[in-house]
C-alpha cells in the first residue's frame, strides 16, 4: 500500500484540482493532472482504485487524446454517428464508466446502459453519471463474466471495449452469442481496444516478443521467467484473466458463425479518410498510446508504413490492437446503421 502522502489533491481556481502522485517505483517521478472532477469523486476513485490509478482513471474520461480519441475514431471510422443518434447502446464491461460517459457525450439523445462485474467500479461509474447530470445513462451489475443481467431488452449498438482479452476461452464462447442475441437486426457490435492475438510483440500483459506464437505451457514458462510484469506465483489462469492471449478476427468469426450462421458481416473502416484497419489503428489507438509515450509516435509512423505494405501484398491487417465493427444483417429492405 502506498503512503497517502505520495498522492496529493491541491485546490486550484475555478473549483478545479491538481492531482500529484509520486511513484516510488519510478524513482520518485511525479505524475500530475489538473481535473474538473469534484473532490468527493476524486476521493471515491482513490478509495476504489488506489493512488497509483487515480490519475489514469480520470484521464480516461477527461483527456481528449486518450481513451476518447480511440473510442470516437473506432466508432466514427466505421459508422456515421448521425445514424446512431437516438439509438439504444449497451456498454458491456464499462468499468468505472469512462467509456460510458464518452458515449453519453457523443450521443446525448441515446439511452445507454453500462454493465460491469464489479460493484465498486460501478460506484465510480454512477458517481460520474451523477456529476455530469446524465439522464440517459444507467448502470447495472452483471451476474457473471459470461452472462449479462436478465430482461435487458435489445440494443442498436453494443460496445465491448478492452473486455474480450480478459475473458476465459469458454466465457468468450458463451458471452458473444448472448450479446449478439441482444443486438437488433442492422445493429453493430463494436469490439475495441483488444490486443491482437498473433501480433509479434505482446504488449498488454507480459511485454515479451513472440510469446503469442507459443503454445500455452511454453508461453507460461517464458512469461514467468523473463517478464518483470509477471509474478513467480501467478497461474496461467491468472494470466489469461489479465489478458495475455488477446483476440482475433478468426476466433470472433467462428464463435458468431457457430451460433448465428451467416447473419453477420465485418465492416471495413471507410470514413474520415480511413481505408482499412491499419489506418484506423494509426488514427485511433496509436494516438492514445503516443499521448502517454510521445517518443512512440515516430515508431508508429514507421510501423504504419510497414503494416500498409503487408496489407497491400497479403490483405492481412497486422496491427497491435483490434478495433472491429460487426453488423447484424438486417431483413431485406430494412434500414441499417
Amino acid at each position: 500500500m502506498s503512503d497517502p502522502q505520495e498522492f496529493r489533491i491541491k485546490p486550484l481556481d475555478g473549483g478545479r484540482f491538481r492531482l500529484e502522485f509520486r511513484n516510488p517505483k519510478s524513482g520518485g517521478k511525479v505524475q500530475t493532472w489538473d481535473t474538473a472532477y469534484p473532490e468527493n469523486l476524486i476521493r471515491l476513485i482513490l478509495e476504489v482504485r488506489g493512488p497509483t490509478s487515480v490519475i489514469d482513471e480520470i484521464r480516461r474520461d477527461e483527456d481528449p487524446r486518450y481513451v476518447r480519441a480511440c473510442l470516437e475514431m473506432d466508432i466514427s471510422g466505421y459508422v456515421d454517428p448521425q445514424s446512431l443518434k437516438g439509438k439504444r447502446w449497451l456498454d458491456f464491461g464499462c468499468g468505472g464508466g469512462a467509456s460510458t460517459t464518452i458515449l453519453a457525450r457523443m450521443f446525448p439523445d441515446s439511452p445507454i446502459v453500462g454493465i460491469d462485474l464489479s460493484e465498486r467500479s460501478l460506484a465510480i461509474a454512477r458517481a460520474r453519471g451523477h456529476h455530469f447530470g446524465y439522464r440517459n445513462v444507467e448502470f447495472l451489475l452483471s451476474p457473471s463474466p459470461d452472462r449479462p443481467p436478465p430482461d435487458l431488452g435489445t440494443f442498436d449498438a453494443i460496445l465491448f471495449s478492452a473486455v474480450l482479452e480478459h475473458l476465459m476461452p469458454e466465457e468468450r464462447r458463451a458471452l458473444l452469442p448472448l450479446l449478439w442475441g441482444l443486438l437488433n437486426p442492422g445493429g453493430v457490435l463494436f469490439i475495441d481496444q483488444t490486443p491482437w492475438r498473433y501480433f509479434p510483440f505482446e504488449g498488454h500483459t507480459t511485454r515479451l516478443p513472440l510469446i503469442n506464437y507459443l503454445p500455452n505451457r511454453p508461453a507460461y514458462s517464458y512469461a514467468r521467467t523473463l517478464s518483470g510484469r509477471v509474478g513467480a506465483d501467478e497461474s496461467w489462469e491468472t494470466l489469461l484473466r489479465r489478458g495475455i492471449r488477446g483476440g482475433s478476427v478468426g476466433q470472433i468469426g467462428r464463435i458468431l458463425q457457430s451460433c448465428c450462421g451467416s447473419d453477420f458481416e465485418f465492416l471495413t473502416p471507410n470514413r474520415l479518410g480511413l481505408r482499412d484497419r491499419v489506418d484506423l489503428w494509426y488514427a485511433g489507438y496509436a494516438v492514445s498510446i503516443a499521448n502517454k509515450y510521445p517518443w512512440a509516435r515516430p515508431i508508429q509512423a514507421f510501423l504504419r508504413g510497414l503494416f500498409k505494405v503487408v496489407y497491400w501484398t497479403t490483405g492481412a491487417a497486422v496491427v497491435p490492437s483490434l478495433s472491429l465493427a460487426i453488423r447484424k444483417r438486417p431483413a431485406p429492405g430494412a434500414d441499417i446503421l
